[in-house]
């Protein structure tokens, strides 16, 4: 459980409505859900007009990451890595066979079994760059659809505005009905910026974080399995791997 994303919305959310609060407004001045939907349903609307199916239902997959990130042990996997390398100094890389299947890693489990083929170092740390970019390039694409609807928020927010500043001037002959028209114009504001800023923007830079952090990961592996496929000692492979593991 990432408990920063929980404080984070906890702190900037309270921080606002406690302001108003203490400037003598009152907070279900906020709650309009016409300003609501034009902004929601739009923002969403434009997120899906501008993606692929998949980037869509991939950056979904990758919501619960905000607060329950991938665990990621860097000591562990180069222990064992290590492992590995000892294992296949002793038997040889067919020795490595039995480890495929016990792998929860699609990444590391391809690797090892490029290993066991006898792959060339060379020709195995490009298939494994290769397929290393790919993964983090559709997930990086799938981050961007909370950028882009950090991006369209705001702006549909102003699009609220006129639409409830229109509904005012066309009702100036009725007084009674210029509230609700005001209200929905500034709070669509709000939901805009608000939401912009402290929802969607953050998402995306929570979920890139994230995919670097796992992409160091995925580098630390193609070199030990580089390494492993050299013959290089163990006890060489990790004081290589032990860069990664400090940063």
């Amino acid at each position: 459980m990432d408990i920063l994303s929980i404080v984070g919305l906890i702190v900037s959310v309270g921080a606002i409505l406690t302001g108003m609060t203490l400037e003598g407004g009152d907070v279900n001045a906020l709650v309009n859900f016409p300003a609501f939907l034009i902004v929601f349903g739009g923002t969403i609307g434009a997120a899906l007009l501008q993606s692929p199916v998949k980037l869509v239902v991939k950056s979904l997959q990758m919501l619960p990451w905000i607060f329950s990130p991938p665990q990621l042990n860097l000591r562990e996997q180069s222990e064992h890595i290590v492992m590995l390398a000892t294992l296949a100094r002793k038997s040889g890389l067919l020795g490595l066979e039995g480890q495929i299947d016990t792998q929860p890693d699609a990444f590391m489990k391809q690797g090892i079994m490029l290993l066991v083929d006898g792959c060339q170092p060379v020709v195995m740390r490009d298939i494994l760059e290769l397929e290393l970019s790919a993964i983090e390039s559709n997930e990086l694409q799938a981050a961007k659809v909370f950028e882009a609807m950090g991006g369209y928020a705001p702006t549909i927010g102003i699009i609220g505005a006129v639409l409830g500043l229109i509904h005012v001037m066309q009702n100036l002959a009725s007084p009674a009905s210029l509230g609700a028209g005001i209200a929905t114009a500034f709070v669509a504001t709000v939901y805009g910026v608000g939401s912009a800023n402290l929802i969607f923007l953050p998402i995306a830079a929570k979920l890139k974080t994230q995919i670097l952090a796992m992409s160091n990961g995925r580098e630390m592996l193609i070199e030990g399995f580089n390494s492993i496929a050299m013959g290089e000692n163990p006890r060489i492979i990790e004081i290589k791997l032990s860069s990664y593991v400090k940063n």
